[in-house]
């Protein structure tokens, strides 16, 4: 049967407009991001933002989140590589020694934070490849995280920082430090908040960074990093495929069944579609090795690793497969099996190991009849959180002076008292052991202050110091004094 019909121009009109509205309203739903997730692209002009292509997700201009620091863009010549446009712009940071963004959260909330560094040679100085040392670092609010090595790199190569963490109040603040070998540079920044019960060992004295995040099983080349939506915390995995060649003696396994976790066995969510591959080797071989490279940064004697191994049996309907797991020479697990289509995760707590070489072993056992096998690999290092950020109360007081006045002084960024050697200028802090930090000292003399007396001083519990001389300050000080405040 053969159904026909016609219509005017206007009533074609009246159709389409209806259809571009119902196609605008899906691309604004498609583009909105999980809830929690905050994408910025350092160093885009654009204040209206954009919609990520492959991600569909909007990223935003990094304004709102950094007072310092200029905008750049990689060389022309770099652009039609870039796979996508977080990687064309980056913001510098030329002056000051510690430069911050700070990215809203919420308190004792648990969070993956990624950052991403292409340096596409902005500047035409070609650092990376000029034999010098290429070499800055970051915290995780007031807490060294890592240092970021590009010595050597393709000027187009970006990689990336993970940390995961609990955010300490109402804000997440991430710095780049100046260590005088070369200028401090960031691509784009991205916020994933985590489930609580995930990644159980993180806590407000412990946070991890990224060391390797690895896929088993043969991947295609499209797919060498799966994140989001696969993984809907937007983690990178990589793929081993990408890594070694698929020849023999490797074996690709793959399911379509479902591999399911146990009820309060999940503490790390892997992707189903993770599962569902994995890799093993021919029968004549025994022995698996995972060897992950350290940084060039990294100083392997003090490394601290805390490997994950994520297992499932995907092949067969009841393989005789056991093996043992070493990290270096050391065994964590003896006599493991993996469980038929169901997710084993097996880690030392919290527990952190010292393996110079990042190297981890998975060995038959005499009673297996299958060499080992393995789905998923996680890899963190330790980053302690022992330092205390600034009373809250002092820094929402400090940075309303410095609005007030309009501040302008290079160290004036990111946390006021802490960490010690990047305390702002012209401050004295108290430290008191397990107690956060508070202001006691303020001097701004000879600062080009003008107008009248900011209250928030006297507002300051713990100011024992203030000096306001040789400036341009009007008006009457307020008979009202904290009883702290023993000199003025």
């Amino acid at each position: 049967m053969v159904i026909s019909f016609t219509c005017s121009a206007s009533a074609k009109l009246a159709w389409i407009f209806p259809l571009l509205l119902i196609l605008v309203m899906m691309i604004q739903v498609r583009a909105q991001p999980p809830p929690g997730f905050i994408n910025i692209d350092c160093g885009w002009r654009n204040s209206s933002g954009y919609v990520d292509n492959a991600l569909v997700m909007p990223y935003s201009s990094d304004g709102d989140y950094v007072e310092s620091g200029q905008n750049h863009e990689m060389l022309p010549e770099f652009m039609a590589g870039a796979s996508n446009e977080q990687q064309k712009t980056l913001r510098s940071f030329p002056d000051g020694s510690r430069n911050c963004y700070t990215l809203p959260s919420n308190i004792s909330k648990k969070y993956l934070l990624r950052a991403t560094f292409t340096y596409g040679n902005y500047d035409r100085l070609n650092k990376t490849l000029d034999g010098s040392l290429f070499l800055f670092g970051l915290h995780i609010g007031v807490n060294f995280w890592e240092a970021v090595n590009l010595t050597n790199m393709d000027p187009t190569n970006t990689i990336w920082k993970e940390v995961l963490t609990i955010a300490p109040s109402n804000s997440l603040s991430v710095c780049l430090i100046n260590f005088g070998s070369g200028i401090p540079f960031i691509s784009s920044l991205e916020l994933r908040p985590l489930e609580d019960t995930m990644y159980p060992f993180v806590n407000s004295s412990v946070s991890v960074s990224y060391f390797q995040r690895f896929r088993f099983g043969n991947v295609s080349a499209a797919d060498f990093i799966t994140r989001y939506p696969t993984d809907p915390f937007d983690r990178f995995w990589q793929s081993w495929s990408g890594t070694v060649a698929y020849s023999y003696p490797w074996i690709s396994l793959s399911t379509t069944r479902a591999v399911q976790s146990l009820p309060g066995n999940d503490v790390f969510s892997v992707p189903l579609a993770i599962m569902q591959k994995a890799s093993t080797l021919d029968t004549n071989y025994s022995f698996m090795a995972v060897a992950v490279a350290t940084s060039p940064n990294l100083d392997a004697k003090s490394l601290q690793l805390l490997p994950i191994f994520h297992f499932a049996e995907i092949n067969g309907s009841n393989p005789n497969r056991r093996f043992d797991i070493y990290s270096a020479e050391d065994m964590l697990f003896p006599d493991f099996s993996p469980s038929r289509l169901q997710v084993d995760s097996m880690y030392k707590g919290g527990e952190f190991l010292h393996n110079a070489y990042a190297y981890f072993s998975l060995n038959k056992t005499a009673n297996s009849s299958l060499p080992p096998s393995i789905n998923a690999f996680e890899v963190y290092s330790l980053v302690r959180m022992e330092n205390l950020t600034t009373d809250s109360d002092d820094v929402n007081k400090i940075k309303q002076i410095k609005t007030q006045y309009n501040l302008g002084r290079l160290s004036w960024k990111g946390d006021p008292c802490s960490p010690r050697n990047y305390i702002w200028e012209g401050l004295t802090c108290d430290y008191k052991r397990l107690q956060n930090p508070r202001i006691v000292t303020i001097n701004l003399s000879s600062s080009g202050l003008g107008g009248g007396f900011v209250r928030s001083f006297l507002n300051m519990t713990s100011l024992e110091n203030l000096d306001l001389s040789h400036n341009n300050l009007t008006g009457a000080i307020p008979d009202y004094q904290p009883k702290s405040l023993k000199v003025l």
